[in-house]
């Protein structure tokens, strides 16, 4: 059993979540997030801010806000780890900075509450 965490642009919401339901994904959370990649503040004016320079923290607050984006979230068992990670990508690759991120994380065990199924059952 994995978790697996995506992060993705709002506007590729829709398109992630039929990719995902036609990979057989069709449980999973969705929710708002805000972040921001290292592309997108330069090292040196981070430097510059640090060092106590008030023309990079001024840049800096504007390179260094924080973007909306979605943060999906599927338990999925081993053997399904390819297909999905593999539609995330397909689904919100541009080329671009800030397409997204995949993580996959192990997960030792789920409870379904209701029951108290375990592992597999618990999540099917």
């Amino acid at each position: 059993m994995k978790e697996v965490i995506a992060i993705v642009r709002i506007n590729m919401m829709n398109q992630t979540k039929q990719a995902l339901t036609d990979c057989g994904v069709d449980a999973f959370f969705a929710h708002e997030a805000q972040g921001r990649g290292v592309g997108f503040v330069s090292p040196a004016l981070l430097e510059g801010a640090v060092q106590g320079y008030e023309e990079a923290a001024a840049l800096l607050g504007e390179k260094g806000k924080l973007y909306p984006k979605r943060m999906i979230t599927a338990v999925v068992e081993d053997s399904m780890v390819g297909c999905v990670v593999e539609t995330i990508i397909n689904t919100n690759q541009t080329g671009m900075p800030g397409d997204g991120k995949v993580f996959v994380l192990p997960l030792g065990d789920a409870v379904r509450v209701r029951t108290g199924e375990t592992g597999m059952k618990a999540i099917s």
